[in-house]
């Protein structure tokens, strides 16, 4: 782990944004800029340090896009044989090379507990993408069940918003039988990733999937799966002790940043608060440790801390 001294040093070196013209039209998303090429049929995937919640860019932390883009790796190496994905190559610590496809416009978020937003919707009494919670939910407890909450996929700058299966469904934005494959591959990434984060005293609480269809009509996983951006984790030997007792789970993702700007009374509208240097420190020790619990390996960052050298220099775009 790193030492909050040398994170403190590198609060300001951070990847913010990139601007690479050789490589393609680039499309700049919440965290991630995206180059694509369209005669290799390819995308480069800069993971960039911004750090979003809420739907809104709200700061960056230091080493964020090197852990981000690693782990995301890490996870579509172990699950290729699971469900197909989009990378090629990963020729810089930031950076995916993938192939192109297009998007489909709905993300499916996998939930094994009701927390966050679905919590929040739970205590109103009201459904989650057409589903209904069983009744006398405790915040934080375990479903009976995994269950797919489905939610639109919205352009930078705008929320997601919950949708069901059958609305997804009747307006047609995927066909049935790509649906069909998306929940299964859904699912089947879920377990996998619960059974190899239990293992390593984890919980994989929620994940968020999405998928592209490429030109060859093949159904693939994009983006990022099981990261600390698109997941939640908590600590598996304290959460029994802490729910029976009523407390937070320990959390090893970005919900404890969504906690801390809920209790600045920010939500995503309005001016976002000053984000200060200890709440920085705290989310980079909180990606690493649950970077290292998951892939056993220590997280060293490259030792050329000049970002876009570095990827200019991989790259060969000098």
């Amino acid at each position: 782990m790193l030492d909050k001294e040398y994170i403190r040093q590198n609060l300001k070196n951070t990847l913010q944004e990139t601007n690479f013209s050789g490589l393609g039209t680039l499309y700049r998303g919440k965290v991630r800029d995206n180059y694509t090429n369209n005669e290799k049929n390819l995308r480069y995937i800069v993971a960039t340090d911004r750090l979003s919640a809420f739907d809104r860019v709200i700061t960056s932390i230091p080493f964020k896009g090197e852990l981000l883009n690693t782990i995301s790796t890490f996870w579509f190496e172990k699950t290729k044989k699971i469900a197909p994905n989009h990378i090629v190559d990963v020729p810089d610590p930031n950076i995916a090379v993938v192939r192109q496809c297009n998007t489909l416009p709905i993300e499916m978020v996998v939930r094994a507990y009701v927390t966050g937003s679905a919590w929040r919707a739970y205590q109103k009494g009201q459904d989650v993408s057409g589903i209904r919670f069983p009744a006398g939910l405790k915040k934080n407890q375990k479903l009976p069940d995994p269950v797919i909450t489905p939610s639109t996929k919205a352009e930078k700058g705008l929320h997601d918003e919950p949708i069901s299966k059958e609305d997804i469904l009747a307006k047609e934005l995927v066909s049935k039988d790509v649906y069909a494959i998306v929940e299964e591959y859904s699912y089947k990434l879920f377990e996998f990733g619960q059974k190899h984060c239990a293992q390593n005293n984890l919980i994989l609480v929620d994940c968020k999937y999405e998928f592209g269809i490429t030109p060859e009509n093949e159904v693939i996983v994009i983006d990022e799966i099981h990261t600390q951006d698109s997941s939640r984790f908590w600590i598996l030997n304290t959460y029994q002790e802490r729910f029976k007792a009523g407390d937070e789970p320990d959390i090893l993702d970005k919900e404890f940043f969504r906690g801390w700007l809920m209790q600045q009374g920010y939500m995503g509208d309005g001016e976002i608060p000053s984000i200060t240097e200890d709440v920085r420190i705290e989310l980079v020790q909180r990606y690493i440790q649950s970077y290292e619990t998951i892939t056993h390996t220590e997280f060293k960052p490259h030792e050329n801390r000049n970002i876009m050298e570095r990827i200019s220099s991989n790259l060969k775009l000098n």
